[in-house]
Parts: structure tokens; C-alpha cells; sequence
């Protein structure tokens, strides 16, 4: 991390005019004919085949229009989400004249709200749940985000490879996780052992498989991505990373259920040999590779549902669907990251095996009260 990140450097900025975030409120809204600014439509000369237009009555909350009233037309087409009376809404402002309508564009909803309540719902269930060691757990993903923000993305944005990045940050997210979450412990060092030696086959299996398939990783995002940081950006190398960051969540449930059933099966038998603490523990983990491998494949297959709706009613065949790239793209995400979660198990498993079995049985029984034998 310390060599990748971008010291000096200045993150990028983007070069497409995005506008300024401003909030308002929906006062009244109505139907009618796309009109240019202060024009008047007069009897009925308007087309009847045009599209019609919404116009929004806005009362202005923040931002240089604080507290005046504005108009805003918004033509009605189906992507345009269906503004009502009452509603919040953000709107973009380009810098001009804040007396002007036309220095605003009405964008999105303002959805702070329910997100803090959802996210305070999140929280209590955690706390309710694991106590202090939900407290780790929430301060793990709190300090997971600052690594994401404060070194993946600038890391990425300066031109550094994303999938080298993305390795990196998800080593550090790993430990901070695992280790603030279960301590440190040989179970818990087993465990990122297990998830390091995964991540770095996923990252392996799909750069190998997304060159064979010359995938470019220039999706709709990308393509924005890029436009607006007016360069060019490595887009396989960011496909690839999203596929190890995504994976990772996935994989530390496996290898943390691996290692605390060794260490288990060692404590309620100390006299286990490491090959038959492996043995015991892989049955356990084929059980659990199965749900796993399905959590990952419904997980991209759910964020990936409206590309498979547009392709399914492309009209192509089932070859050229499953090879276009929108689609192939998310086939090697599932399998090289399904792959890894496999191949996790009997990683993991070994190790801990490895490990446990060299630990003194004082030590695995020291958390055990001792029951006093009679002579």
C-alpha cells in the first residue's frame, strides 16, 4: 500500500461539467406540452403526437436559491422517474444566474434519510446480536470503507493497476477485519492465510480468462468513468478488481468457518493427528462450499438482472448471449471468485490442521472448566 499509493499527487478531477448538488422540494406538479422557457401555448396548435412534459413547482432549500420558488420543465419519457408533489429532490446547478430556471437540471431524490435509518437499523442489529465483538465488527467495517476511499480509489484514479490495487487494499481490509473482529490468535492467522492464498487465484484465474476472452471490461460505467476523467484508464485491469473486492466478503466466511471448526474438533479431541483433523474438517467444508459458491452467483447475478432482462429480449441466440460482453463479464466474475471460494476450503483447512495440531492441549482446554476426578 505504501508503494502504490499516490503521494504528491493530485486526485483527478473530471472534466465533464457535472454541476453543483442543490436540494429542493416539490410543491405541485403538471402534465402538459414540452414548451421552450416563458413560451405559451395558444388553443390547440400543440402537436398531439409530441411527448408531454412534467412541470415542477420547486421551493429551493439550500444551495444559491435558498427559499425562492422556481419552474422546471422535465421531458416525460420512460426513464424519467416520476416526480410528485411532496417529493425531495436534488437538483444540479451549473454556476449561472440561480434567478434562471435553466442554470438548474431536477436529477434525483434526496435519500438520505431512509439510508440513516436503514443504516442505524443495521447497527443495532449487530450490537444486539455480538455485543462487544458486533462493536469490532461495525468499527472493521467502518476502517474497511476509510481503505476503499483514502487508498483504493486514489491509488486507481493516479493510474496504478487496478487489479495490484485491489489485491493490496483487500489484504488490508482482510486483516483489519479478521483480526479486529477474532482477535489474534494462530486461528485467526489461519484464516488469512487461507483468504490471502484465495484471493490471489481469483485475481490469477481472471486475468487469465478475461484475456482468453478478450473481454474489455467497457461497460456503461466505465465508459463514464472515463469520459469524465478525460483519459484513458486500464478498464480489464478494473473489471478485475471488482472481482476480488467482491469475492472477499464471501471468502472470509469460509476460511473463519474453517478454521473455528478445526480448532473445535481439536479441542474436543486433542489426540487427532493433523490428517485427521484435515479429514474431518474438509466434510464439514464441503457442506458449506455449496451455499457459498450459490451466496456469490445470486449476488452477481441480482446486481447483473438488468443486463440479463435487455439481453434476454435482444432476439440473439443463447451462444451470442452468454458471449456478449455485459454477460461473459459476469460468467468469469462468478466462476473465477467461485473457484477461489473452493479452492478456500481445503487451503484453509490444512493449514488450520497444520497449526492446531501443534498447539499444546493445556492451552485448547484452558477456556474448559475442569471437572475433578475421584481416585
Amino acid at each position: 500500500m505504501i508503494v502504490l499509493y499516490p503521494w504528491g499527487k493530485a486526485s483527478p478531477t473530471s472534466v465533464v461539467p457535472q454541476g453543483t448538488p442543490v436540494h429542493a422540494n416539490i410543491t405541485a406538479t403538471s402534465t402538459g406540452p414540452c414548451l421552450a422557457q416563458g413560451q405559451v401555448q395558444v388553443g390547440d396548435q400543440a402537436d398531439p403526437n409530441a411527448k408531454p412534459c412534467l412541470t415542477v413547482d420547486l421551493t429551493m432549500t439550500d444551495g444559491p436559491a435558498n427559499g425562492k420558488q422556481l419552474k422546471l420543465t422535465v421531458p416525460i419519457e420512460p426513464s424519467t422517474p416520476r416526480f410528485t408533489a411532496g417529493d425531495a429532490v436534488v437538483l444540479a446547478y451549473n454556476g449561472g444566474n440561480a434567478a434562471d430556471p435553466a442554470s438548474f437540471q431536477l436529477v434525483d431524490f434526496q435519500r438520505g434519510t431512509p439510508l440513516l435509518v436503514l443504516a442505524a437499523l443495521f447497527a443495532i442489529a449487530v450490537l444486539v446480536l455480538g455485543r462487544w465483538q458486533g462493536v469490532a465488527a461495525l468499527v472493521a467495517l467502518g476502517l474497511s470503507f476509510v481503505v476503499i476511499a483514502l487508498f483504493i480509489l486514489p491509488a486507481i484514479l493516479a493510474g496504478e493497476n487496478p487489479l495490484v490495487v485491489a489485491i493490496a487494499g483487500a489484504g488490508a481490509i482482510m486483516f483489519i477485519a479478521l483480526y479486529l473482529t477474532h482477535g489474534l490468535s494462530a486461528r485467526t492467522s489461519a484464516a488469512v492465510l487461507g483468504t490471502l492464498v484465495s484471493l490471489a487465484l481469483i485475481g490469477v484465474l481472471s486475468a487469465i480468462f478475461s484475456a482468453a476472452a478478450s473481454l474489455t471490461g467497457l461497460d456503461d460505467s466505465t465508459s463514464t468513468l472515463i469520459g469524465s476523467l478525460g483519459h484513458g484508464i486500464d478498464a480489464r485491469g478494473l473489471l478485475l478488481a471488482g472481482v476480488v473486492i467482491g469475492a472477499l466478503g464471501v471468502l472470509d466466511d469460509v476460511t473463519v468457518t474453517q478454521t473455528s471448526a478445526v480448532w473445535e474438533l481439536r479441542r474436543a479431541n486433542p489426540d487427532l493427528t493433523w490428517q485427521e483433523l484435515y479429514r474431518s474438517g474438509l466434510r464439514i467444508g464441503r457442506d458449506h462450499v455449496g451455499s457459498a459458491v450459490n451466496t456469490l452467483v445470486m449476488a452477481y447475478a441480482g446486481a447483473a438482472l438488468p443486463v440479463l432482462l435487455y439481453s434476454s429480449i435482444s432476439g440473439v441466440g443463447l451462444g451470442a448471449l452468454l458471449g456478449s460482453e455485459e454477460i461473459a463479464q459476469e460468467i468469469i466474475r462468478t466462476l473465477a471468485g467461485s473457484v477461489g471460494i473452493v479452492a478456500a476450503v481445503p487451503v484453509t483447512t490444512v493449514l488450520a490442521a497444520l497449526i492446531a495440531s501443534r498447539e499444546p492441549a493445556a492451552y485448547l482446554s484452558s477456556t474448559t472448566k475442569a471437572v475433578p476426578s475421584h481416585p
